[in-house]
């Protein structure tokens, strides 16, 4: 996939003539950008900015040694697919959604998004080397687990795909936009949930404190890709077919079922306040926030327009939180805000 980096046809006084198939001088005039949204979120990236080594750790290094068998199954299985998935979105997003995105300032957050994904992976690695007993097991669970597997392999596939079809297809490239919101807005939450509801119990504070700094990044992700479906929505209506909405439709449909699969498997039946029932409705809940996010109605009418689990949005707020509340530092929690919807 390649782009014209430079034309001396885009008009004076804007960055682009479009999102995509555009035109762009090839310089960053942050005084003349098209999509100011992008630029928002790029100071807001930037004032969110955060590194491991600031979260303490200590705690958990013997509290994951006193938890029972069910809580490390738990504990051990979430960070193995973190792993993955930011591991993955590392790479995907400057080598499948950068290079056909002709808006230099949109650019500009896909590639802060794609070093934020690397932050991420290096906190696991934080987490795992300070934590875990065997962090070969750990990073190696993606080939063991054969449901962890399952769910990466499918989230691959759905990437592989879109990928080989982007240059040549702005319907791939809607799907690809897609895929991106199902990974950044539902493939992540049974884990955050579940990381959160051992916090809640008094165990492994220090992991979901850094867990709240990773969500805080990917609900600016989130915005990212909702953000261009939306222009893309308002530039090339015609592309919004009724097949490709139902596609799209399909595709979140998919999304739920492998993560309300993998949520009731690495709850086991139930662990603090977590069970079958609130997983599904968690993420179908989900589900309907993100669609709603790009202008399509409810998947799952049945589920209200509350979170069914009633403390995640409070919880996972990094704003006013009281110092000794993860026995951290004021410094950790003065980084930045966002308030879109806080899940």
């Amino acid at each position: 996939m390649s782009k014209q980096l430079m034309s001396v046809d885009c008009p004076t006084g804007t960055t682009t003539t479009s999102l995509l198939n555009g035109q762009t001088s090839g310089v960053i005039d942050l005084n003349a950008i098209k999509y100011k949204w992008a630029y928002a979120l790029w100071e807001l990236m930037l004032n969110n900015t955060w590194f491991p080594k600031e979260v303490d750790l200590t705690g958990d290094v013997n509290q994951y040694k006193q938890l029972i068998n069910s809580e490390k199954f738990l504990y051990d299985r979430v960070i193995a697919q973190l792993i993955f998935m930011d591991g993955i979105q590392t790479n995907n997003t400057p080598d499948n959604v950068n290079p056909w995105i002709t808006a230099p300032e949109i650019n500009m957050v896909l590639v802060r998004q794609a070093f934020e994904e690397a932050l991420h992976s290096q906190s696991y690695a934080v987490m795992v080397d300070s934590i875990s007993i065997n962090s070969n097991e750990i990073y190696e669970m993606w080939r063991k687990d054969q449901k962890l597997f399952n769910k990466n392999k499918h989230i691959l596939d759905i990437y592989e795909e879109y990928a080989s079809q982007c240059e040549t297809s702005n319907e791939a490239k809607i799907y690809m936009i897609v895929a991106n919101q199902c990974l950044e807005g539902i493939y992540f939450y049974s884990g955050f949930a579940a990381m959160y509801s051992l916090a809640r119990a008094g165990k492994m504070i220090g992991s979901a404190q850094m867990i709240r700094f990773i969500q805080r990044d990917e609900i600016t992700h989130l915005s990212l890709f909702a953000n261009i479906f939306n222009s893309i929505k308002k530039e090339y209506p015609q592309l919004f077919t009724e097949k490709v909405i139902e596609n799209i439709k399909h595709m979140f449909r998919e999304a739920v079922r492998l993560e309300i699969e993998w949520g009731k498997y690495i709850i086991q039946g139930g662990i603090f306040g977590l069970n079958d029932k609130i997983i599904e409705d968690f993420v179908k809940y989900l589900a309907n926030e993100r669609l709603k996010a790009i202008g399509m109605g409810k998947l799952y009418p049945e589920i209200g327009d509350n979170n069914p689990i009633s403390w995640f949005n409070d919880f996972s707020k990094l704003r006013d939180i009281k110092t000794n509340f993860f026995e951290g530092n004021n410094a950790s929690y003065s980084k930045g805000s966002l308030d879109l919807n806080d899940f």
